[in-house]
Parts: structure tokens; sequence; C-alpha cells
């Protein structure tokens, strides 16, 4: 079954050095640009994290610090990398709770400022672990019934996301072929960043999901606590969610004036 696209969508997946969103960096990204005529264009690159590569992510992904040395930053490749995924809807595999946070980062990094609100995501895992809960060779052997050669290599991962996601509208009469619908479908809790450090309450208000003020909202606590904000922007918080409370605290100064 060919996916129903109302605009383009961008399968990615991310090798990086680590599993830290705020702190660590990617050394490969690949890109596969589905349109909504069926046409696709891929692209993949490994990049220079301008970090040693620890010898354990390096046992997964296979990729050394030699490797990289010579390739370019992610500085020098955002320019490209936005320009492909700019007014796209993404696709990955556990992309919601790591790919997209990270490469938002990243871009954040490179002065792009990369704004989630205006693409919808589709996490492939979440679907799958919705419907059989495996791993995405599991996944897909279970769905295409083939093997996933070079695993946690980039483009092989990419492109046996997008494989699985077309088996599994073909398999589930009951999902939608929809990007509305998917990204409904496979996204977790819903949160005003990427991170998961600030949520919304049942009126669709900014809280915090951590710390003290769990539970407490945004406005109230940086009215109240006004050196909790300047906390927040010197502490080692993503630069999506320092990026999603300064736009709350403009947001209320700007109330306030009008």
């Amino acid at each position: 079954m060919q996916l129903n696209l109302s605009r383009p969508i961008c399968f990615f997946d991310l090798e990086t050095t680590g599993t830290n969103v705020a702190t660590d960096r990617i050394v490969e990204i690949a890109i596969l640009k589905v349109y909504p005529n069926g046409n696709k264009e891929s692209y993949t690159w490994r990049v220079n994290p301008e970090i040693p590569i620890p010898k354990q992510s390096s046992d997964i992904h296979g990729i050394t610090d030699e490797m990289v040395a010579n390739e370019p930053t992610f500085k020098e490749l955002a320019p490209k990398v936005y320009a492909l995924m700019k007014d796209c809807d993404l696709g990955g595999y556990n992309s919601n709770r790591f790919d997209i946070p990270l490469l938002a980062e990243a871009l954040l990094r490179a002065e792009i400022d990369f704004d989630m609100k205006k693409a919808l995501s589709v996490d492939v895992q979440t679907i799958f672990h919705k419907k059989e809960k495996r791993t995405l060779e599991a996944a897909y052997k279970f769905y295409c019934d083939k093997e996933l050669k070079n695993a946690h290599s980039a483009e092989a991962d990419t492109n046996a996301t997008y494989e699985v996601l077309k088996s599994q509208l073909d398999r589930y009469d009951d999902l939608e072929n929809d990007i509305n619908f998917l990204a409904a479908f496979s996204a977790h809790k819903n949160f005003a960043d990427l991170a998961g450090y600030i949520g919304y309450n049942k009126e669709g208000q900014e809280i915090f999901s951590f710390g003290k003020h769990r539970g407490k909202l945004v406005e109230t606590v940086m009215e109240q606590e006004p050196g909790y904000f300047g906390w927040l922007l010197n502490a080692d918080f993503p630069l999506y969610t320092k990026k999603v409370l300064t736009r709350i605290k403009l947001r209320k100064l700007n109330n306030k004036l009008n």
C-alpha cells in the first residue's frame, strides 16, 4: 500500500555519540523523502560530531572517530538538511522520543529555527509496539518477511522503517492511510517541548512535568519565581525546551502589554 500524502514526508534516522538529547551529537543521518505522487529521494551523510565517539556507541553503529574525522560537521550540513525537511511531515522509528528531539537540538545549535509545530510526526515504533511489541529487525521480518541487513546503519534503518509502515497499513484495517491519523496514533503523551519537560493540563495550558514545580502552570511559576526561569536557561536542558520556555515568557509579556 502506498502512503496517502497531502505533502511530502521525510523518514529519517540518526546514529549518534550517545542517547542524551542535550549533549550527544550526530555521526550519521539518512533521510528518505517521499512525495505525494510516490516519488522518493534519499540522502545519507556521515557527520563529524566534533567530540569523541564512545566505544560503546561505535560498537552499536560501527562508526569510529577515524571514519568521520574528515566528514563535514552538522553545522555545515544543517542548511541542506533543513531545506530537505522544511514544510514536510516526519517519520521514523522511535523518532518522537529520540531522533526528532536530537535533530531539533542540532539544528538550533546550527542557528536554524526548527519548529515542530509546523509538522506532523509518525513514529513507526509506537504503531509497532501498540500492535506487536518488537524491535525494528523483528518488525521488518514480521511485516515484510525480510532480514534487516546492516542494522544500525542509518540508511538501512530508514528504508526498513518506510517499508514497515507501508506493510502496517496493508495489515491493519483500522489504521487509516492518513498522516494526521498516523501521527495521532503513534504519538506519546502530548508535550509542548520535545523532551517532555513541559506538558499540558486539561485546559491546554503549559505545565511543568518534572521537578519541584511538577503540575504547576509555567506562566505562574515564572511570575512568582523569576529566578527559576534564569536557572532553567543556564542549566543543562535541551535547547528546544529553552526555546519553548522563552516563547511562553514572551507571550506572557505581550499579554501584559496588550
